[in-house]
């Protein structure tokens, strides 16, 4: 592994050329300071997690650092899509996308499956600001016949599973011939519940993030990348 230290008066192309051009078959540690010397702003533990040009954002009340980059999350897409793929060929699965924050998940996902398929949404609400409130409660419901489908649960991210169990619950009555969980992101220090998340793109600690679909209050929603928050 190579490691970059950056300092934020460095040329911008610069920065630029080794944050998206390097070679990929390396992980670049680019920890970008203040002249100060301050920390970075990098995850230490996880070198591969670099930021973009962008250093910080500030949404609402709380600021952001960047988390995982674009690369990062192709990757992760490109990881669940596979074996999705491998699992569901010659099917069609329908995948249950759970709005809001899987949005953008489900869009790239989907572009990416190979076998014929079906999508519908579902909305639930379980979070106040960074915390999850511990209760769901249904905005939207299914209007599918799912007696004997193959359903694909699309979730943005899994921390503490209340929104898996409500929704598996709401399945039972509807007999599935199957259900599998599909979510970018899985915190599994925070996840409480038996069910088991199928197919996962990327394990992340316990912290509360946005972008690429996820928010804060509503904000963040539309960042290409995901930011941690500071």
């Amino acid at each position: 592994m190579i490691s970059v230290c950056i300092y934020e008066h460095s040329d911008t192309f610069l920065r630029q050329i080794l944050y998206r051009y390097w070679n990929p078959a390396f992980w670049i540690r680019a920890n970008i300071r203040h002249d100060s010397g301050k920390r970075p702003l990098c995850n230490e533990k996880e070198p591969y997690f670099c930021p973009s040009v962008k250093n910080e954002i500030q949404l609402g009340d709380k600021v952001f650092v960047p988390y995982l980059d674009n690369r990062k999350i192709a990757e992760a897409v490109s990881k669940v899509a596979a074996q999705i793929n491998k699992d569901y060929a010659g099917k069609n699965p329908l995948f249950l996308v759970v709005l809001n924050g899987a949005f953008l998940f489900a869009a790239d996902l989907l572009r990416s499956i190979e076998t014929g398929c079906e999508v519908s949404f579902v909305k639930f609400s379980s979070y106040h600001g960074t915390e999850s409130s511990g209760k769901v409660k249904e905005l939207i419901g299914l209007n599918e016949d799912l007696n004997g489908r193959d359903v694909i649960i699309v979730e943005d991210i899994v921390d503490t599973g209340t929104t898996i169990v409500q929704m598996m619950k709401d399945l039972e009555s509807r007999h599935p011939g199957s259900v599998r969980i599909a979510a970018l992101l899985f915190k599994p220090e925070a996840y409480k519940k038996d069910i088991r998340i199928d197919y996962v793109g990327i394990e992340i600690p316990n912290a509360f993030i946005v972008g690429y679909g996820l928010d804060y209050n509503g904000l963040g929603r539309n960042l290409s990348e995901i930011y941690v928050i500071k």
